[in-house]
């Protein structure tokens, strides 16, 4: 069973988000400050967060800051409409995702499935479903000009060093050198990585291909892994 940090400053919301996700299967954990959600981190080893943004003590752009010092899993960031800088500002950080206030519950649900099926398969902990016998002769290993995907282990080095990848950065990464020359648009890199048709989530894609260049390129103003195509998406260059 996985279980969920909820963190807001409303007891209210975090009591329905609660509700809906118990509901679901999950297990769950509270926190109304982003102090709390840092210091619950380590005592209760969560493997997904639900962030709100504003909060006191330590807002959530400051406790995802923190979260990323030492661990890859997945955030949720809970946003209100206007907080359309926050949103950019948090995706940079390191979110994986984030949902605005108010919320339909079916959608909420669908984006912690959605990260934690992510997560999970990049951690390993479910390596049967995605990984292939040896045997079998299809490739788990994939090498670009120094860079080398195993998705056997869920690793991508770079000229021998192991990268710290999100596991969003992770699946866009493994979806360009599995089709190296291809032009994906956003549109079609959130149906490969998020497997879903949310517009919402498109406005996102450029920010984490920003963050996964500034992983991997020498120069990331000027790529020569990742290739943005003026009009039409991003290939492997």
């Amino acid at each position: 069973m996985s279980r969920i940090l909820v963190c807001d400053d409303d007891h209210d919301i975090v009591k329905a988000i609660c509700i809906y996700l118990k509901g679901s299967g999950y297990d769950t954990v509270t926190a109304f400050n982003g102090k709390e959600a840092v210091e619950k981190l380590e005592t209760d080893k969560p493997d997904l967060v639900i962030l709100d943004v504003m909060m006191p003590v330590m807002d959530g752009i400051e406790a995802l800051s923190r979260i990323r010092e030492s661990s890859n899993l997945p955030v949720i960031l809970l946003t209100a409409k206007a907080e359309d800088t926050d949103k950019v500002l948090g995706l940079n950080l390191g979110a994986d995702d984030y949902i605005t206030k108010p919320f339909n519950p079916a959608e909420l649900l669908a984006r912690v499935k959605s990260a934690l099926r992510r997560y999970l398969l990049l951690g390993g902990a479910q390596a049967e479903k995605s990984a292939v016998s040896e045997n079998s002769g299809a490739v788990t290993t994939i090498s670009y000009r120094g860079l080398v995907l195993d998705d056997r282990k869920k690793e991508v080095t770079l000229d021998g060093d192991v990268l710290q990848l999100t596991p969003t950065e992770y699946d866009i990464l493994r979806l360009l050198l599995r089709s190296q020359g291809k032009v994906f648009s956003p549109k079609e890199i959130v149906r490969q990585v998020w497997h879903e048709d949310y517009e919402g989530l498109v406005s996102s894609v450029p920010v984490h291909i920003r963050h996964l260049r500034e992983k991997i390129e020498i120069n990331p103003s000027d790529p020569r892994y990742i290739i943005l195509v003026w009009g039409r998406g991003y290939r492997l260059g």
